[in-house]
């Protein structure tokens, strides 16, 4: 990899077109996101959310902003704590996912100070000092220049605002690595295949999540972007990690 050149999975491509081939992944598997995310975790995606949220600290009230927020359900969930006097802004830079997302919350009848936005995690459009917490849920992995969405991020939080990364990180224990390496590079695939027919957007998340930085490696690079008390959680092992940090 070079300055010209990012990851996307295992392979080098121009920095200026990962957006694009990102966006294609989550344009195929909109419509099959929800079930396939139930499908690869057995369900449990929905505790490791639950987690974050309470790790959040999010009270009645407050701000929130849900990045790369996908089909809702970390707004859903955020929606309930910040109450009616409160706003959770549902935010993702794809077109196809936030309509889903805006569909499903309506449908079930989340609305009212959930509002919508389809933005760019490295170029928030919102002044500085807006919101009390930016949460961002599987979704920094795909990000070209996470430094940047992190500057950002830090930019609009408030003083005293905790941002929240829930993302797939380093597997602990060589065992659950090697059981874990075998589902990933080829039921993943197959599962992808069979539900949405498209194994390859699977094969590209299982890359995208062996790329990703570690637990010690996010956190260094959340500090370097102004962020104070850092620290991460490790959930399943390491499956999967919430780190958090605040703005002071």
């Amino acid at each position: 990899m070079t300055d010209n050149t990012t990851h996307f999975g295992f392979k080098d491509v121009p920095v200026n077109e990962k957006a694009k081939l990102v966006k294609g992944v989550f344009d195929s598997v909109a419509g099959k996101y929800d079930i396939m995310n139930d499908l690869m975790s057995m369900g449990i995606h929905r505790i490791w959310k639950r987690i974050a949220i309470q790790l959040s600290h999010v009270r009645t009230g407050e701000q929130v902003l849900d990045l790369a927020g996908g089909t809702g359900d970390m707004t859903a969930l955020f929606q309930k704590r910040v109450g009616p006097t409160g706003r959770v802004v549902l935010s993702d830079i794809n077109a196809a996912m936030l309509q889903r997302g805006r569909d499903r919350l309506i449908d079930e009848g989340v609305a009212g100070n959930v509002q919508y936005a389809q933005i760019d995690a490295e170029k928030l459009p919102f002044p500085d000092n807006s919101f009390d917490c930016v949460s961002i849920a599987f979704g920094l992995r795909n990000v070209t220049h996470k430094e940047e969405a992190l500057k950002s991020i830090h930019r609009v939080l408030k003083p005293g605002g905790r941002i929240i990364i829930l993302e797939f990180s380093e597997v602990q224990g060589d065992l659950l690595k090697k059981g874990y390496d075998v589902y990933s590079f080829k039921i993943l695939p197959f599962l992808g295949k069979l539900i949405a027919n498209d194994s390859d957007s699977y094969r590209y998340l299982a890359e995208s999540i062996r790329m990703h930085p570690n637990q010690e490696t996010l956190k260094k690079m959340m500090a370097e972007a102004g962020f104070e008390r850092c620290e991460f959680f490790n959930i399943t092992q390491g499956v999967v990690a919430v780190h958090r940090g605040y703005k002071f």
